[in-house]
């Protein structure tokens, strides 16, 4: 039987994820815009957008729910999953998710092109070891996954094996959040996220919304923002507006961040942990092309990136150096806007990035915690005169958010919070104001309310 392209690019991209703790999104982009390779007979074919789809359907629908697949390989197998062949371990949560969740996939494919993967990956011995394990996961696949669970399961390991997340992420969140508004956020992290757009110029953007659907892409406004769009269907790469740069893969609360800082004509701008870019052409668009607008990352290979999108904005404002933010800025000048969007634990994306949420560890929160300490002090250091910075995250934890900035204005009390104002004009017609800034005049919003990745922003200003 031979083996679609749709599942030998998901098997290629988990088995890495597994293996080299790989980002699945990063793979599957280079994947999908690549050509096939020997394994595939149609090798210089480009790979059709069903073929794609499916891919990515089956790699990241295995993620979200790999504990959940786990705990039916580990009953039928009756082995603990790590000590399963990679290899193998792969092929089974991919046979499985399609037999449990896909239900156009027929079942002798699911089966018969899992058993190809196994040979493929030469694990030929292991062949029919995975088509007796996936011929009785087809058997039970349509029988409640909850029938399986053993009897009257604690409510937090009850969510977290039914919505497959790490229980002590479950168990954080429910002490937080309660019961109705956590099983609302793990059911929303196993949803495909929303593919939001940023217009890059918003006066252009009625032309942009015509070329998407001269391209055959069926777009609609966004939920929060005026001039962001989210992209129903159709393939956004045949657009010209996404080839020319006129508009970004950009998720709406990740817009919003940049336009919390305000920034005026002519303002000097640093963004400190700017790659991939998206923030810092909205400050760059803002600022103007007569402004300096500094863009810094701890990482090179992230700049040169970054340089490459640049290109296609035509942005010339724009200067990059590669630094350690978490140590002393080496500017001698000062910024009246500064952007620090900090490397955080990403618990607000993971339906758009599923495989953190078996990678991260209570423990990386503390170390995490230290390392935003260390980049908001640096950077509070270089904010002018009635300057303004900008602290954000894409995590929902404490100790990344208003922790880091209760704990780094103590050691700076020449700074103080000011509450977010969201500026005017810039919100969709249903989107409220009120709904995104709380008591305490933080910028929050949460996936299951607001349809989009969990952000955090604090406004932070010089007495």
């Amino acid at each position: 039987m031979p083996i679609s392209p749709a599942r030998i690019i998901a098997f290629d991209t988990l088995l890495r994820v597994e293996t080299e703790a790989a980002y699945a999104s990063e793979i599957l982009h280079a994947r999908l815009n690549a050509k096939m390779d020997e394994n595939v007979p149609t090798k210089a074919a480009k790979l059709s957008t069903r073929d794609a789809a499916l891919a990515t359907e089956i790699v990241m629908g295995a993620l979200r729910w790999q504990r959940l697949l786990d705990f039916f390989i580990e009953r039928y197998t009756k082995k603990k999953t790590t000590a399963i062949d990679a290899e193998v371990l792969v092929t089974l949560r991919i046979g499985i998710y399609q037999l449990r969740f896909l239900s156009r996939i027929p079942a002798r494919a699911a089966v018969g092109e899992s058993v190809e993967l196994v040979k493929r990956a030469r694990k030929t011995s292991a062949a029919p070891f995975v088509n007796a394990v996936l011929h009785r996961a087809a058997n039970e696949s349509r029988e409640p996954a909850e029938n399986f669970f053993p009897q009257e399961p604690a409510l937090v390991d009850a969510l977290a094996l039914a919505h497959s997340h790490p229980t002590w992420l479950v168990e954080r969140w429910l002490k937080r959040f309660g019961r109705a508004e956590t099983a609302a956020l793990l059911d929303a992290n196993n949803k495909p996220p929303n593919r939001a757009c940023a217009v890059v110029d918003s006066e252009n953007r009625d032309n942009v919304i015509l070329g998407l659907a001269e391209a055959r892409v069926e777009s609609q406004p966004g939920r929060l923002l005026r001039d962001a769009l989210i992209i129903r269907s159709g393939d956004i790469s045949k657009a010209d507006a996404f080839e020319e740069g006129r508009i970004a893969f950009q998720d709406e609360a990740s817009q919003m961040i940049p336009l919390l800082l305000r920034v005026n004509r002519g303002d000097s701008v640093l963004d400190v942990c700017a790659a991939p870019g998206g923030k810092t052409m909205a400050l760059a668009r803002a600022a103007g092309p007569e402004a300096l607008v500094l863009a810094a990352d701890l990482h090179e290979n992230r700049l040169h990136a970054m340089r490459k999108r640049l290109a296609r904005s035509e942005m010339s404002n724009i200067k990059m150096v590669a630094l350690d933010a978490t140590a002393s800025l080496p500017f001698s000048g000062k910024f009246d806007r500064i952007l620090v969007d900090a490397p955080c634990s990403g618990t607000g994306t993971l339906a758009r990035n599923p495989e953190i949420r078996w990678k991260l560890k209570s423990s990386d929160l503390a170390e995490l915690h230290q390392r935003q300490v260390l980049l908001l002090s640096s950077a509070l250091e270089r904010v002018a005169s009635g300057g303004r910075l900008v602290y954000s995250t894409c995590s929902l934890e404490p100790e990344e958010n208003e922790h880091v900035v209760s704990e780094t204005l103590k050691a700076h009390p020449e700074f103080r919070t000011d509450a977010v104002e969201i500026p005017p004009g810039i919100l969709a017609v249903d989107a409220l104001a009120e709904t995104l800034v709380g008591d305490d005049g933080a910028f929050r919003t949460f996936p299951p309310a607001h349809h989009t990745d969990g952000f955090f922003a604090a406004v932070l200003l010089r007495r």
